[in-house]
């Protein structure tokens, strides 16, 4: 091991992936980080079995000697037993990661393994990166180098940024780097479907009676792909569906009608868990459901555009769906009951069901 010095620091080269450790060969625990962009230096020491890392600062704002100093001075706090005092340094992306995950009001297991993967995927070289080393020209140049898929790059810096900012409720970290992004303008594809008829082709066409009921009930329903997908029967009551967790991390109840317990009459029985069941997924349930023309989004669409022309509020369509409402009357006041919704949800359904039927009568 090298004597950190400051000629030493200032020679060593950057890496060109990942990041390299330098140990002092005097001062147990002083270690500089030598990342592609910057270099970081530490105190470090193993406690329990567990790694404590303090972060010292940013060299050559904090020169060899001054590092030194600091963490002389460390090393006999942890001697007196103050150690577990100290401020610990900034958390790997991949730890600050994984504690974001860990909450327990996070939404799904399909959005914690969805950030997981987009992370794996596009960010795996700061992983092990300590999180006050990702700069604002990291952010901007990975973000630049996704913009093939304009939508994709900002969900994924959007994540990033999340995560960023829940490492900085405990540990001292400055404004999230994505600051200094421009953020690609996304065009809302809004799509809809107006053409009933081929809908009504194509679904009575699928190869699998499974995926028939499932796009059957997404549409007279309005859920999320995963909220259908993952629908259990003990959740399917006489006169509501519960969904125990939702995008928005909260419990959402439904109320159904006849026409839904219509819709899912060809699969009752097939399983005793799952609604859409099938034996070729790990889960028990269809992960991914034969593709059509339209996407189960826009399913979701066409519910609340139907619902919309049949006359019924905005406030209440959004309701139907599950959405945040605006306003703080709207979340913390108004609760409206399932028999106050029901009304709402009867008309609609029953308006496209008569524009299904309409278009059966006039192919006859």
């Amino acid at each position: 091991m090298p004597r950190l010095t400051e000629t030493f620091a200032r020679k060593v080269p950057q890496t060109k992936s990942g990041t390299s450790k330098h140990w002092d060969n005097e001062v147990r625990g002083l270690v500089l980080f030598v990342g592609k962009r910057s270099k970081t230096w530490y105190f470090q020491k193993d406690v329990g079995g567990q790694t404590r890392r303090i972060l010292i600062g940013r060299f050559p704002t904090i020169s060899a000697d001054v590092a030194r100093q600091t963490a002389m001075g460390f090393a006999l706090e942890w001697g007196r037993g103050a150690g577990k005092n100290l401020q610990i340094g900034a958390p790997t992306l991949k730890e600050a990661l994984e504690v974001y995950l860990a909450r327990p009001k996070l939404r799904s297991d399909t959005h914690k393994l969805t950030m997981r993967q987009q992370f794996e995927l596009h960010l795996k070289d700061w992983l092990r990166l300590p999180l006050d080393e990702i700069t604002k020209s990291m952010v901007v140049e990975r973000h630049r180098s996704l913009a093939a898929t304009p939508s994709a790059a900002n969900h994924l810096l959007k994540y990033f940024r999340t995560v960023w900012n829940h490492a900085r409720r405990v540990h001292e970290l400055p404004e999230s780097p994505t600051m200094a992004i421009e953020w690609f303008e996304e065009q809302p594809k809004g799509t809809i479907i107006e053409d009933l008829k081929e809908w009504r082709r194509e679904v009575d066409n699928l190869h699998n009676p499974i995926h028939k009921v499932f796009y059957e009930l997404i549409l007279f329903t309005g859920f999320r792909k995963t909220e259908a997908l993952t629908l259990e029967w003990k959740n399917v009551r006489e006169d509501h569906i519960h969904l125990p967790v939702t995008k928005n991390g909260r419990s959402f109840d439904f109320p159904i009608t006849q026409i839904h317990h219509e819709i899912l009459a060809p699969v009752r029985g097939l399983s005793r868990q799952w609604v859409f069941p099938t034996p070729k997924s790990l889960t028990g349930h269809i992960t991914g459901p034969e593709k059509i023309t339209w996407s189960p989004h826009a399913h979701r669409r066409t519910f609340a555009t139907v619902a919309m022309e049949a006359g019924i509020l905005e406030e209440v369509v959004g309701r139907l769906l599950n959405h945040t409402p605006l306003s703080i009357t709207g979340q913390r006041y108004v609760k409206p009951s399932l028999d106050a919704l029901r009304p709402s949800m009867e008309t609609t359904c029953r308006e496209i069901q008569d524009r299904i039927e309409s278009v059966k009568n006039n192919e006859r």
